[in-house]
């Protein structure tokens, strides 16, 4: 799961950030400008890169989380469709709670982290 997931944001952050003339067409239509896309491709690309080394891998889970719920916001400002981005959150948060099982822990069984 976590090579189906570095693949994809991989061509995605590729894509923006050597101007694709697909890329170019969704960020014109979002009123992105390219500089700011090619910067959106520079921040998924090192998230990624976190996600994928084991130490840094929740640090990364949750900077592709925050920028997966801006994708599905933008996506809602302008009316697009969101079953893609919402697909790939659940693949991230399934891989995330297999590979950090500290994190899957933390998440279900919140009551017996802080007790007052």
């Amino acid at each position: 799961m976590t090579a189906i997931l570095g693949l994809l944001f991989t061509v995605s952050a590729i894509m923006k950030i050597t101007l694709n003339e697909t890329a170019l067409a969704q960020a014109a239509a979002f009123g992105i400008s390219t500089a700011t896309y090619q910067f959106i491709g520079v921040i998924e690309i090192l998230s990624l890169l976190l996600f994928i080394i084991p130490r840094t891998g929740v640090l990364g889970t949750l900077l592709l989380v925050a920028y997966l719920g801006g994708a599905i916001v933008t996506h809602l400002q302008h009316q697009q469709p969101i079953a893609m981005a919402v697909t790939v959150q659940v693949l991230l948060w399934v891989t995330a709670i297999v590979r950090f099982p500290e994190l899957g822990r933390r998440i279900f069984h919140a009551k017996n982290i802080v007790q007052l």
